[in-house]
């Protein structure tokens, strides 16, 4: 079946309009380097008016200017004579992939199969020949009602959701003529600080990230049961229900129920007590930087989950949960950035990605209907992400999206757990 659905695929590359230079490095911080196993798909939904009788080229131009402003995300990997990987910014460019789909783009929504979503965007990964490995794919899919799907695959080595949405934004504000018309300042290396305000040393190691066997240049993380994604929407009068039930935030509600259901399947030997928290950095980011600065914390209890009050969970989620972002850096700054970590899925992990701002991007003045956004290279334990709500092309009316990335083995359990809670139908 999926092999038809998606024909017509052709491949060609785009970078910067402005030649960047041969000097010019982004030498990645430790938090970068400690995410480069983990890779963000999103795909961004249109109807027929966004890209109606644009050809390649039309399609193409605009992307030039953008990328004067992200040079790093034209470069590829190299390692220095210690081993540390940084990217030459060698103007290689981006993979630009263009598509055809069988169907109509609300058939496509109607199927509801996040499986299916990775033939919307690339599923590559950087190496095994780290030089010549894009770090960024643009996949332009079209559907047969003239709808668009625009896939981003973002290797996560060179910011968080964040700073992936603020890039994608970056393209519409150009293509509407806002961007900026010249590149950033290119006459110095992009040195990411380490320890910037000079704060003493952590030697406690970090909970939220497992060490795994050294990947090399092949920066893929292999697990041994196969995680595959599924998604779920939560309407407004749900989520209502579920805030006023446990007198909290919707992320920390959806948080502590599907917490609490996972504990089940898993039984109390293997249900998760340590899980990780990510969300958004108060200090984000700059205009146009790219950067992993989410918060990354942990929440570690010492009594069951499966009987414990969801609103007590919720309040841990809230207010207990211990920033690890230092522990992280220094366990990289320790063996010099060359150690290979798993940060999503360490533990089971909820990420906050409700305040990203995916509904931002605009093309030639249409809004998506809807944006899905995946993790891959997620440990066994699983992640949660929490996304804002299908709009319909309209302002978004209080719902979320869920994107759960599990064990195969786990989710029809999950599901029928959620089925319970009244989160699935």
């Amino acid at each position: 079946m999926e092999g038809g659905l998606i024909y017509n695929i052709k491949l060609s590359s785009v970078g910067p309009g402005h030649v960047t230079g041969s000097d010019l490095i982004l030498e990645p911080g430790n938090m970068d380097l400690a995410m480069k196993l983990h890779y963000l798909r999103g795909v961004y939904y249109f109807g027929p008016e966004a890209f109606s009788g644009l050809n390649t080229l039309a399609i193409k131009e605009p992307m030039f200017m953008w990328l004067n402003q992200y040079p790093m995300t034209c470069g590829r990997f190299r390692r220095g004579e210690s081993g540390r990987a940084y990217i030459k910014c060698n103007d290689c460019g981006v993979r630009f992939i263009e598509a055809k789909c069988d169907k109509t783009l609300d058939e496509w929504l109607e199927m509801k199969d996040a499986t299916l979503e990775k033939l919307l965007s690339s599923n590559q990964s950087i190496g095994p020949e780290l030089s010549f490995s894009p770090l960024i794919y643009i996949q332009l899919t079209k559907f047969k009602c003239g709808g668009t799907a625009v896939g981003l695959s973002w290797a996560h080595v060179l910011g968080d959701a964040f700073s992936a949405a603020e890039y994608m934004n970056m393209l519409g504000r150009v293509v509407a003529g806002y961007g900026q018309e010249r590149p950033i300042n290119l006459g110095h290396n992009l040195t990411k600080p380490t320890n910037p305000n000079g704060l003493p040393k952590v030697v406690e190691e970090p909970l939220s990230i497992k060490r795994v066997d050294p990947v090399g240049d092949n920066w893929v993380n292999v697990t041994k049961s196969k995680m595959e994604p599924f998604s779920f929407n939560v309407t407004p009068t749900q989520l209502s229900h579920l805030q006023t039930k446990l007198n909290t935030n919707a992320f920390e509600a959806l948080s502590a129920i599907i917490w609490q259901c996972i504990a089940k399947i898993r039984g109390e030997e293997f249900e998760p007590r340590v899980v990780t928290i990510c969300k958004k950095s108060e200090q984000h980011m700059t205009y146009g930087n790219l950067r992993n600065s989410q918060v990354v914390s942990v929440v570690k209890v010492d009594f069951p989950i499966a009987e414990a009050n969801p609103s007590e969970l919720a309040a841990l989620v809230k207010n207990e949960a211990s920033d690890e972002r230092r522990k992280i850096e220094e366990a990289m700054e320790r063996d010099s950035g060359l150690p290979d970590f798993v940060v999503y899925g360490a533990n089971l992990t909820f990420v906050n990605l409700e305040d990203a701002n995916f509904y931002e991007f605009e093309y030639r003045g249409q809004k998506p209907v809807s944006v899905s956004y995946r993790i891959d290279g997620v440990g066994e334990n699983g992640a949660i992400l929490v996304l804002p709500g299908p709009t319909g092309g309209r302002k978004n009316d209080g719902g979320r999206t869920v994107m759960a990335i599990m064990p195969e083995n786990e989710i029809i359990g999950i599901k029928s757990e959620l089925e319970k809670e009244g989160l699935m139908a």
